[in-house]
């Protein structure tokens, strides 16, 4: 799903207006919310408390860091509650709410009506035992790279892929690990991604050129990837339906088909739901009133994750507006220089990687990171000597590295709610972009010898 780019202000505007000492300061709302959300779950965890992060939930545990970065703030109540209500409604946000509120009612839908039992039964008379998690990786990564969104992906399998939990006996977290790998693996690849077209629009790159710079770094990770989820799976002995429901699949089948076709995801999840309810109410007699509860129940499913989402924009606008992400590129730049003083390419790139990554740490999405540090980034590569193809790929190689090992992470979440696990669970066995991270970072390093 390729969205518009966001409004990119000059960050040394912020610059000017802030010394770097106050500037800094505003990341600490962020830090708070990392502290409270993350602490109280593994103080929990300690505790042997079951669903230790379930306790404080995210979007709870976000409230005080608002309220933090609404008091660090110069300009009036009323400005920076503006600020807030700005970033809470970008084009970015509001899409991936709609997302997660059409992806929870489907996932409903599509349980209510048989058509995940129908998905897990040919699944399982597809793949043999031992190879049930590399294919759930394999599936999730093309149809990602089809698709160009992580989210519309997710929202896709993790209905199928929570069908495979409960039927196989499967570990839910490394099911969880398995999809969010492959989601991000054509997040940051598909030619058709978000990510992709802010980074080479931001870069002035050539997307063929940047995606066969990304394709050197992605398909290494992946393989070993697939192996490492092929070494840990276990056969898984199950005991298969005598007549699997093929009208049970149509809506499946159809949203994929629909996603390979470029279809915005929007239509393809309703249609979804539709087709699911229609089918419902051909074969096991489901009731209008049945699916309008159910598509409610989906709706209220991933209420904490919608209001997460709006506060993380709105908190992401107030510490832009307050300069903290103009210190943070100022200070990677410092960094970057200090750990490659001689190899001035290197460097730079260093520097480009280190944005993109640090930055989504602090906005939790990766395109809005992208545009953030876009221009920084390619001024450093300019001043490297670095083609516009390669700084694109750092730039989306980097951001997407992080944001599929974010808990608090769009990603994470969705998956988190819809196979009930903590959003750190997903993000343990997210083997993929652990392993991108030591395959970019090591490539980078031999190629700027």
């Amino acid at each position: 799903m390729a969205n518009e780019a966001m409004p990119n202000e000059s960050l040394e505007n912020n610059t000017i207006n802030h010394p770097i000492e106050k500037r800094l300061t505003s990341l600490l709302p962020f830090v708070l919310f990392l502290v409270l959300f993350l602490g109280t779950g593994v103080v929990l965890t300690l505790q042997g408390e079951d669903f230790a992060f379930y306790q404080l939930p995210a979007s709870i545990a976000i409230i005080p860091a608002v309220l933090f970065a609404i008091y660090l703030g110069k300009e009036s109540l009323n400005d920076k509650v503006a600020q807030f209500i700005e970033g809470a409604g970008h084009q970015n946000i509001i899409t991936m709410c709609i997302i997660y509120l059409l992806a929870g009612a489907f996932s409903i839908v599509a349980s209510a009506t048989g058509s995940v039992d129908a998905s897990v039964q040919l699944g399982l008379s597809i793949f043999p035992d031992y190879l049930l998690l590399p294919g759930l990786f394999i599936v999730a990564a093309f149809l990602s790279t089809a698709m160009g969104t992580s989210m519309g992906t997710i929202a896709a399998i993790a209905p199928i892929a929570l069908g495979f939990v409960e039927s196989a006996n499967l570990d839910a977290g490394i099911v969880a690990g398995c999809i969010i790998s492959g989601a991000i693996f054509g997040d940051n690849l598909s030619i058709i991604s978000d990510t992709t077209i802010a980074s080479t629009r931001s870069q002035g790159a050539h997307m063929n050129d940047k995606f066969k710079v990304n394709f050197k770094f992605a398909i290494p990770a992946a393989l070993a990837c697939i192996l490492i989820y092929a070494f840990i799976g276990t056969p898984i002995p199950h005991q298969l339906a005598a007549d699997i429901s093929i009208i049970g699949l149509i809506p499946y089948i159809t949203i994929l088909t629909l996603a390979l076709m470029g279809v915005n995801v929007f239509a393809v999840l309703i249609v979804g739901i539709i087709l699911a309810a229609i089918i419902g109410m051909i074969t096991v007699d489901y009731q209008l009133s049945a699916w309008i509860n159910d598509i409610n129940t989906g709706f209220s499913n991933v209420q904490d994750i919608f209001i997460l989402a709006l506060f993380i924009g709105g908190l992401s606008e107030l510490v832009r507006r307050q300069g903290g992400l103009a210190a943070l590129t100022d200070l990677v730049q410092r960094l970057a220089k200090r750990i490659s003083p001689n190899n001035n390419k290197r460097a730079s790139g260093i520097g480009i990687a280190a944005l993109a990554f640090s930055c989504n740490f602090f906005t939790a999405n990766n395109t809005v990171s992208i545009i953030i540090t876009g221009d920084t980034a390619k001024d450093l590569a300019t001043e490297g000597e670095i083609s516009p193809a390669q700084s694109a790929s750092l730039l989306d190689i980097f951001a997407c590295i992080n944001q599929g090992l974010l808990p608090y992470g769009a990603q994470a979440l969705l998956l988190g709610a819809t196979l009930g696990l903590s959003p750190v669970d997903v993000v343990i066995s997210a083997f993929y972009p652990m392993i991108l991270l030591f395959v970019a970072s090591f490539t980078f390093w031999r190629m700027t010898k």
